[in-house]
């Protein structure tokens, strides 16, 4: 049985983006709170580690020095330079204060994530506040200030072990794809809407990596109205004989559940069932692997989605009858999803077509 690790507590979500803005912290509270009503870490496998802060050295791994210095004085309320330069402002990015240690620590618990796999004390870890996969080195985007997933990569990489990133988050995972874009040391594999149709507009079969890493950037853009079955057969066909050929030592997973089709700001179909046998399909595909949250702004989806997953990662199987302490926020209070997203025949075929389409021409250009 694997060992499972979970890194949370209350600080993660003590602070954050400010009320109103879609990636809200009590996304985080409201799962923290349905795991455990199902007594989800009473399992003798399981047990919780808190996070801790990054070092500055830590953030250096991927981002700017000028940039770490830019965020960390918006925090503490200087506003007299031009932040727009760095992603911030109106919108997306907005500045508020507390901002460096509430991003940082999403970034402190995916290191503690990833040191825990290299020390052998876990199998699988699960860091559900991180999965900000648009933070560039030098700015913010997409909601993301700091880059959890590139730096804990960059930790594994230190230690010589080979990464396979894969990203199911119905937006590009570009952020971590540019940081090892010319590294054949990280396959990044990225299961996104079309960046024809979504933020942040790119991610396409063409864009493979440059210089050595030619090859390892992997890109699977999904049409409007993708659902379970398209979706898995999709990534039936392009993970497993591309995961087989590189050889990770470990998976970090970028779980968002944006793909859902009740999510206000995508144009996927994926139910709880289809996240369920995508986490399934992962946990089966390496034995290690570290997992990170990602998007998701549907406030009934995300606990449950991700109480599922840790389900997948602990090898536990929770009643679909939400616990009496958590029920009343849900209705139905199910975990999986009773309904069905309202897809019409000839849409889903034109979408089956075209996801063949794109299935084929990546293994035209990767030769698999």
């Amino acid at each position: 049985m694997s060992r499972a690790v979970f890194i949370g507590d209350e600080s993660l979500w003590a602070g954050g983006h400010p009320p109103g803005h879609p990636l809200r912290p009590e996304r985080l509270r409201d799962t923290w709170d349905m795991l455990q009503a199902y007594q989800a870490f009473d399992a003798p496998n399981t047990r919780i580690v808190p996070p801790r802060p990054p070092t500055e050295a830590d953030l250096l791994t991927f981002h700017t020095r000028e940039y770490v210095d830019a965020v960390r004085r918006l925090s503490q309320g200087e506003r007299g330079f031009n932040y727009s330069r760095y992603g911030f402002g109106p919108g997306d990015n907005p500045v508020f204060d507390g901002m460096y240690d509430s991003e940082g620590l999403k970034v402190g618990a995916a290191l503690v994530a990833a040191e825990l796999l290299l020390n052998n004390e876990a199998d699988v870890v699960f860091s559900f506040a991180g999965g900000l996969h648009h933070a560039g080195r030098n700015f913010a985007s997409g909601f993301c200030v700091f880059g959890d997933g590139a730096v804990a990569i960059q930790r594994m990489l230190a230690e010589g072990w080979r990464v396979a990133y894969i990203d199911i988050d119905a937006h590009h995972g570009d952020g971590v794809q540019a940081a090892f874009y010319d590294d054949d040391r990280v396959l990044t594999i990225s299961f996104h809407e079309s960046g024809y149709y979504l933020f942040p507009g790119t991610g396409f079969t063409q864009d493979l990596g440059e210089g050595s890493g030619r090859g390892f950037s992997v890109n699977v853009p999904l049409f409007p109205y993708t659902d379970d079955d398209i979706f898995l057969w999709a990534f039936d066909q392009v993970a497993p004989p591309l995961l087989d050929r590189f050889a990770p030592d470990v998976i970090v997973a970028q779980l968002g559940v944006d793909a859902h089709w009740r999510d206000p700001l995508t144009h996927l179909a994926l139910t709880t069932h289809g996240f369920e046998n995508l986490f399934q399909r992962i946990h089966q595909l390496s034995p290690r692997w570290l997992a990170v949250g990602g998007g998701g702004y549907h406030h009934t989806v995300v606990p449950r989605a991700w109480t599922l997953a840790w389900g997948v990662m602990s090898e536990q199987t929770f009643s679909n009858v939400l616990p009496e302490a958590v029920a009343a926020n849900y209705t139905p209070p199910f975990l999986h999803d009773e309904g069905q997203p309202p897809i019409v025949v000839d849409q889903r075929r034109q979408v089956q077509q075209g996801t063949e389409q794109v299935v084929e021409e990546l293994k035209q250009l990767l030769q698999f």
